[in-house]
């Protein structure tokens, strides 16, 4: 074993040991790592980006942060799917002695997909609104730490899971910045049905 993996494995332990210590911490981790809380409160604040702009080039700017997001989400899911196929790392609860505040998942513990899934989205959207990007970085930072708190993922998953988040979100830019004009059809189209 490497140096990287126990210091990982190290910072693991450390912060899944508060588990127990605070009943009330315990309680918000369980809630904020579910498969529902904050994958359901990135969707709506897309979907509440997608609309929102008091003048049109600023909600132009939200919509262009929205196809962002669905095209990092993309090839962050892509690249996991990839990755997967060539390695599979078990999660600390398969090798370590741990706390367990969440169930079993049965996926490679690296790249965390959580941390992808938020991150992609965090960055895409920052790429392009920077106050709302920066809110969805912090609870996307949030939903990762829990991961780790909860004993389902070791710190280097969820920093491998944002880089191909982040990575996934800047090649969404990158190309919805070489596809013009479709983009800018494709809202033109929105909006000529009422849907932008």
């Amino acid at each position: 074993m490497g140096p990287l993996v126990r210091a990982d494995e190290t910072a693991f332990l450390w912060l899944n040991s508060w588990v127990g210590h605070f009943p009330w911490l315990d309680s918000i981790v369980q809630w904020v790592v579910s498969d529902y809380l904050v994958p359901v409160m990135l969707a709506l604040a897309l979907v509440g980006l997608w609309f929102h702009g008091a003048i049109a080039t600023a909600r132009e700017r939200n919509q262009r942060g929205v196809m962002t997001a669905v095209l990092g989400l993309a090839f962050a899911d892509l690249a996991i799917e990839v990755l997967n196929s060539f390695m599979y790392r078990p999660r600390p609860f398969e090798t370590l002695d741990v706390s367990l505040l969440f169930y079993r998942p049965v996926d490679s513990s690296f790249p965390a997909n959580p941390a992808a899934v938020g991150f992609a989205v965090a960055v895409a959207v920052l790429t392009w609104n920077r106050k709302m990007g920066v809110a969805l970085l912090a609870i996307a930072t949030v939903f990762s730490l829990a991961r780790v708190y909860a004993g389902v993922a070791y710190p280097l998953d969820i920093l491998g899971g944002a880089a191909v988040g982040a990575m996934g979100s800047l090649l969404g830019a990158l190309l919805l910045r070489w596809a013009e004009p479709l983009p800018s059809m494709f809202l033109k189209l929105a909006r000529s049905v009422y849907l932008a």
